[in-house]
Parts: C-alpha cells; sequence; structure tokens
C-alpha cells in the first residue's frame, strides 16, 4: 500500500482552514492508499516512511521561510517531494517575478527595497508594500502618495525583521475585475476563480485581512491561459512540478498579468469545485507511483 503525506501546518487548538485536507485525504484512502495530513514541523514524523510527501497547507512557512526551506530539502533527500525543493527555495522569495519578467512573463511592475536601501516609494499613483516572503496578505498594505509616513514606518518594520519589501503599482483594474486563481495540477489546468480586492484602502500592514474575499468559480479566457501557462514555462528546473495556481490581474492596458505564482502551498478551492477532487487525486497517485 502507497503511503502519502499530506503536509500541512498545526492549528492548535483551533480547527484547521485547509477545507480540501480531509476531502483529498477520504479521497486518496478510498482509492486505497495510506494518506494522512502530518503538519510539516512534527518533529516526530519520520518522512522517509513515505512514498510522497505532497506539501498541500503550510500556511504558517513564510514566518518561518529559512527554516521551511532547510526542511523541504531535508525531506526531499529521504523521500519525494511535491512540488521539488528546489522550486520550493525558488518560489517562497516573490523576488521569483523578477525571473519571470525577464524570460518576457507580463507581471505586475515590481521594485524591491532590502534592508538598508532608501525608501524611494512612488509619488504619483497609489501602490502596495509587502514582503517579498509573505502569505494571506501578511504585512501589505495599500497606500496612496499622501500615506508617505505610513508607508515609511511600515518598511521600517519589515526592515526591522529582516524582510525585503516588494513595491507594486495598485492596479485599479482588481477593483473591477479582481483576482483570478487559475490552477494546475499534473500537468493539466484543473479550475479556476476570481476574488475580490483584498486590500482595502486606509488598512493596516498587520490588520487580518480576508485573503479570498467573494470567492466564485471562473471560466478563464485564452488570454489568461496563455499567460498562466507562459508563466509556467518559465519555472527553472520546472520537472516534477505537480501543482501550481497563477494568480493574475489586469493591467493598465486591461491585459492580464501575473501577480504571483503559487507553487509551495495554493489553496485547491476545491470546495468551490468539488469535481476536481478525482483529478487531483488521480495525479497524486501517478506521482506516488502507484498504478491504478
Amino acid at each position: 500500500m502507497v503511503r502519502v503525506a499530506l503536509a500541512t501546518y498545526d492549528p492548535g487548538a483551533h480547527p484547521s482552514r485547509d477545507r480540501d485536507l480531509p476531502v483529498l485525504v477520504r479521497a486518496l484512502r478510498e482509492a486505497g492508499a495510506d494518506a494522512v495530513a502530518v503538519p510539516w514541523d512534527d518533529p516526530g514524523t519520520d518522512w522517509s516512511g513515505f512514498d510522497l510527501v505532497v506539501i498541500r497547507s503550510t500556511w504558517d512557512y513564510s514566518w518561518r521561510a529559512g527554516e521551511f526551506v532547510e526542511w523541504a530539502q531535508k525531506c526531499a533527500a529521504v523521500t519525494r517531494l511535491a512540488n521539488p525543493a528546489k522550486i520550493v527555495r525558488w518560489n517562497t522569495d516573490k523576488r521569483y517575478l523578477g525571473d519571470l519578467a525577464a524570460a518576457g512573463v507580463p507581471v505586475v511592475p515590481t521594485r524591491y527595497l532590502a534592508p538598508g536601501d532608501a525608501a524611494g516609494l512612488p509619488d504619483g499613483h497609489e501602490y502596495v508594500v509587502k514582503p517579498t516572503s509573505g502569505a494571506g496578505a501578511r504585512y501589505a498594505a495599500r497606500y496612496t502618495p499622501d500615506d508617505h509616513d505610513r508607508a515609511v514606518r511600515h518598511l521600517a518594520r519589515m526592515h526591522e525583521e529582516g524582510l525585503t519589501a516588494m513595491v507594486q503599482p495598485y492596479l485599479s483594474g482588481i477593483d473591477v475585475s479582481g483576482e483570478r486563481a487559475l490552477q494546475f495540477f499534473g500537468g493539466r489546468f484543473l479550475h479556476a476563480s476570481r476574488k475580490g480586492a483584498v486590500l482595502a484602502p486606509g488598512t493596516a500592514y498587520d490588520a487580518d485581512k480576508v485573503p479570498h474575499p467573494d470567492l466564485v468559480p471562473w471560466t478563464p479566457s485564452e488570454a489568461e491561459l496563455a499567460v498562466a501557462e507562459l508563466a509556467l514555462a518559465a519555472v527553472p528546473d520546472a520537472s516534477g512540478l505537480l501543482y501550481a495556481r497563477v494568480d493574475l490581474v489586469d493591467g493598465a492596458d486591461g491585459q492580464p498579468r501575473v501577480m504571483e505564482l503559487e507553487l509551495v502551498e495554493p489553496n485547491l478551492f476545491l470546495d468551490l469545485h468539488p469535481g476536481s477532487v478525482a483529478a487531483v487525486r488521480d495525479a497524486i497517485l501517478r506521482a506516488s507511483g502507484t498504478r491504478f
């Protein structure tokens, strides 16, 4: 019997926020696999005892990105890890957007401010400041040119914690057409969803935010699919890539641009797309070497 671990986070006394997790565990077990959900930082887990470890909802990793990448490398040394550790390392730092842009992928224009860099904030348009290692809009905020002092304090806080900031123009198309998330699994397009704007004007960077507001199913356009596939083709050393989510927004020209490429722990939104469960299950089993 093939053994599959779905790596997650430890929710402590609270219910897990990953609604996909029990669905996938049940589907894999019904298909004959010995499937379990395990916190990635559980010190008692012997990862070599699994035929495949699939990173699913390690949603606390961005607070400990270095530790997480080290875990991924150690895990990959003793078993098969999806996605592979080299992709995890590349994708945990959002400076990968620069690599995509260099490869000709249309991305949201981005500048990076490391600790010690001068602020250099925009003064003619709305913009977003967030860390290069983050999830769920952690430490992200939206500013106008009149908010300069607040933005500087935001940058100072991130730099004090050793975080590199990324500064992007706020694309107003998000307020109209939202953000579209195109999911791929097993090398194939799986489904897509659309959500509303996450960052409201005036919301503090350290305030809790709803990461996926007004989420609905979405049918992607040919242009959106083309940009998503272009982004995936630009991933370095992409062999072994099991899953991906490409988050798109409209640029000032109305054309889709990559906001983020999620190759570590993307929410699959299976509760919104229950028909995708079988495809995800089968792709995981194929990746484990199971014949069915």
